[in-house]
């Protein structure tokens, strides 16, 4: 059900985005238990000054190279498996593609079930 929203600054090759996609999807698998084939997302690239962050908000020093990811999913996901989501994204983009866990900002939002359509004008997940 996660629709993932993943902005960064312009410049990067393919590879680049895709091991970013990658990496979120699979933590998604291994801390949330999705689906493998539960895959929706959109990756957008922004120009410097379309790009604008806090280089060191809360004491966390940000690079040019800071990644948001912006998760849509359905409510009702527990404190620790959201931490182990955010833990577990950092470090697989820490390992490929060598995102620093300092750059790695992360949002959730959360919807309920009814909130979903996934093609044919269609609530899929609701029961009326």
């Amino acid at each position: 059900m996660p629709l993932v929203r993943i902005e960064l600054r312009q410049g990067t090759s393919p590879e680049y985005r895709r091991a970013i996609a990658d990496g979120v999807h699979q933590a998604m698998i291994d801390a949330l238990a999705i689906p493998a084939d539960d895959r929706f997302q959109v990756i957008s690239e922004y120009s410097a000054e379309n790009l604008i962050y806090d280089p060191q908000y809360l004491g966390i020093k940000r690079s040019d190279r800071a990644v948001f990811v912006q998760i849509t999913l359905s409510a009702g996901r527990k404190p620790g498996q959201k931490r182990a989501l955010y833990k577990r994204i950092t470090e697989l983009l820490a390992k490929s593609p060598g995102v620093r866990p300092e750059d790695v900002v992360i949002n959730l939002v959360q919807a309920t079930w009814e909130d979903w359509s996934f093609g044919n004008g269609v609530a899929q997940y609701t029961l009326d």
